[in-house]
């Protein structure tokens, strides 16, 4: 983990290095998603920031080693979201960029929904929504057991606070006080069958949070400074608390014809309009693997 800059200059650095290591997942991303020609890219653009974050600031990893012992645990519980987690995984050198043209093929390490037997740096199989935060309670108490001092990151989507099991987890992990664990909720506002709030409504929801004993954070996940400012904040607060980053995202972020399609849950992009795309992100200079 790169330790929090003090000074307003090494801020800018480090929040100019997320910013191209978030244009990098985004055209990651756009890349794996052109060899299928669709896939689940606007939440891929949209979360793009967070991830930046946690794999290029936050997370404890051997990019070598993805088992590790002493490493950060990333739980991706939305296993949907695997392509932007591979695009995260790629930019910290966890898995080869070449190997993004394989996306959804056959005898990939990189299938379209996450899987932890195919895909280094994977932690669990997601896609059965309400599973993750369960799992990483789990994973918590097992390694302050064995007096681990890594964090586990569990990253979840909106649309699985309609879940029981989301709430049965958040009570205990606030009953054995698992500071351990950081929980981020992706809030894009939109589920398969329409706008989250239609489903289930959710709101207030960072009060429900406090309410279940959470230390909790709402922010604007497209702004690389609260972003980074959440993610310390969680990972060096004093509570004996489980921590919560609810992070309101806008999908299909930094490409304005995705960002105002109106049902974007699982796109399917013409194939010229991939290019249109990364066009849009090319302008934005590459930054090497984080390190």
């Amino acid at each position: 983990m790169k330790t929090p800059s003090q000074s307003p200059g090494k801020q800018d650095n480090v929040l100019s290095a997320l910013s191209r290591h978030a244009t990098n997942i985004r055209r990651h991303a756009l890349r794996m998603g052109e060899v299928q020609g669709q896939g689940y890219i606007a939440q891929a653009l949209g979360i793009a920031d967070v991830l930046a974050v946690a794999y290029c600031h936050a997370l404890n990893l051997r990019p070598e080693d993805p088992e590790w012992e002493g490493r950060d645990r990333f739980l991706l519980s939305h296993g949907h979201y695997a392509i932007a987690h591979y695009a995260a995984l790629i930019e910290a050198g966890v898995i080869p960029a070449e190997e993004l043209e394989t996306y959804g093929c056959d005898d990939s390490r990189l299938p379209m929904s996450g899987m932890a037997t195919y895909t280094p740096g994977m932690e669990m199989s997601g896609g059965s929504l309400g599973l993750g935060l369960p799992i990483a309670v789990g994973v918590a108490l097992g390694l302050r057991q064995k007096g681990n001092p890594a964090f586990v990151y569990n990253s979840m989507s909106d649309g699985e606070l309609d879940e029981g099991s989301t709430w049965e987890a958040a009570l205990s992990a606030a009953h054995f006080g698992l500071s351990n664990l950081i929980t981020i909720v992706d809030i894009n506002k939109q589920q398969a069958d329409g706008p989250s709030h239609q489903i289930m409504g959710f709101e207030p929801l960072a009060d429900k949070w406090t309410a279940f004993g959470w230390h909790v954070r709402r922010i604007d996940g497209n702004d690389l400074a609260a972003v980074l400012s959440a993610f310390d904040e969680a990972r060096n607060t004093a509570e004996a608390k489980p921590r919560v980053i609810l992070s309101d995202t806008l999908m299909g972020r930094g490409v304005p014809f995705l960002e105002e399609r109106e049902k974007n849950h699982f796109i399917r992009v013409d194939a010229s309009e991939w290019q249109q795309a990364i066009d849009a992100l090319d302008a934005t200079p590459a930054a090497g693997a984080c390190k």
